[in-house]
């Protein structure tokens, strides 16, 4: 089959637009990337989202319509895909699309009395169908979160089909707006893959540079503003003393965590400080928080040989000089270097998960989102013709 996979992060930069063809079923699942691109947001779009997401006051109007909206950029950003990589609609079979997270609460709370958890994604899938005439699979983390687990992190499943190997242990470091890892052992099995969130990824270092620079950059490019500063110790410190890096895994992290408030906070533990220190400092933090996590929870209990880098975090210099130096004989690789681009393997890895619900088959590691079952994810949307 060939797939789209569709996704915007956390991040809320615009939409990525894998294709992908798959064949096969696990474990000799076979998928390799044809192509892919990435849609930017409207500026209002994605004001509006972050907005939405960071908790702000609005409307049930507003989130319906933003649904809608969202499902018709959706459907917009494939059709531009498909043209820019000459491949007609009609020769796709299948669309996953994760659509745009606007709320995520992995761990139950109190809610009305009663312990809950939930997610919320939108994208509506139903415009996206009917507007390209090709099944759609959407809404991928309830399902998990039905079975006990937290909805996260789903990308493992892709990420244990492309990098398991017979002799050396990986783990797979995802630096979108969140961090988060997939480790896999030697000749490890599904059951064994341990993820989770590390913490914050890009998503306070953007959020910092909007900051500065009244909205002219959305991220600090090749970390050029963090580099003219230096981290404040005593800041770096209080941030790190954060008590989410020492929460055992499952776990799972979001704008909710990471997002405006924690933001305000961090300006105020710098406040009268130089912008660049306080980028410097933001950027810093990414690296230790995963290089924390890795000496707490994975390189205790397995053999890792070689980290493999993809998202956004991939391409600051950095951040990956940081993660290197921390790093006693394992090999930092870039995604790209095993098949699949660091920007295009979250939208490859729903492309993946699309496949596999179609073929009715469980693609959640509960191993890794703490589910108690496995579990068929997504909802299927037939698009009208289905119906003729």
């Amino acid at each position: 089959m060939r797939v789209l996979g569709l996704i915007s992060g956390t991040s809320a930069d615009g939409i990525d637009v894998a294709l992908a063809r798959i064949e096969g079923a696990p474990p000799r699942l076979r998928a390799r990337l044809e192509n892919f691109l990435t849609v930017a947001y409207p500026a209002p779009v994605r004001r509006a989202i972050l907005r939405v997401a960071e908790g702000a006051g609005t409307t049930t109007e507003e989130i319906s319509q933003l649904n809608f909206l969202i499902g018709e950029l959706f459907a917009e950003a494939a059709i531009a895909a498909s043209r820019r990589f000459r491949v007609s609609l009609a020769k796709i079979d299948l669309v996953g699309s994760h659509g745009q997270t606007i709320y995520h609460q992995g761990r139950a709370s109190r809610f009305l009395g009663r312990a809950i958890a939930s997610t919320l994604q939108i994208g509506e899938p139903s415009i996206i169908g009917a507007r390209i005439g090709i099944p759609v699979v959407a809404d991928f983390r309830p399902a998990d979160m039905a079975a006990g687990g937290q909805g996260a992190p789903l990308v493992p499943f892709v990420d244990f089909l492309l990098y398991r190997d017979q002799r050396r242990g990986r783990v797979a470091l995802n630096i979108g707006g969140i961090a988060n890892v997939t480790v896999i052992s030697p000749a490890g099995r599904p059951d064994d893959v341990l993820a989770f969130d590390t913490g914050p990824g890009n998503m306070v270092i953007d959020a910092l540079t909007h900051h500065f620079t009244r909205g002219r950059r959305a991220f600090d490019r090749n970390a050029s503003l963090a580099s003219r500063g230096r981290p404040i110790r005593r800041v770096l410190d209080r941030l790190l003393a954060d008590p989410y890096f020492r929460q055992a895994p499952p776990k799972s992290a979001g704008r909710e965590q990471y997002g405006r408030a924690y933001v305000s906070r961090l300006l105020n533990l710098a406040r009268n400080a130089r912008p660049e220190d306080v980028l410097a400092t933001a950027t810093l933090l990414t690296p230790l928080s995963i290089l924390d996590a890795l000496n707490r929870y994975v390189f205790p209990r397995t053999r890792i040989d070689e980290l493999i880098v993809s998202g956004g975090g991939a391409h600051n210099p950095l951040i990956l000089a940081q993660l290197e130096a921390g790093l006693d004989r394992i090999q930092l690789r870039r995604a790209e270097e095993l098949g699949v681009s660091e920007d295009a393997k979250e939208a490859f890895a729903f492309a993946i998960l699309a496949y596999e619900s179609w073929h009715h088959r469980p693609a959640n590691l509960p191993a890794a989102t703490g589910a108690c079952r496995p579990a068929i994810l997504g909802k299927v949307v037939y698009p009208p013709s289905a119906a003729d």
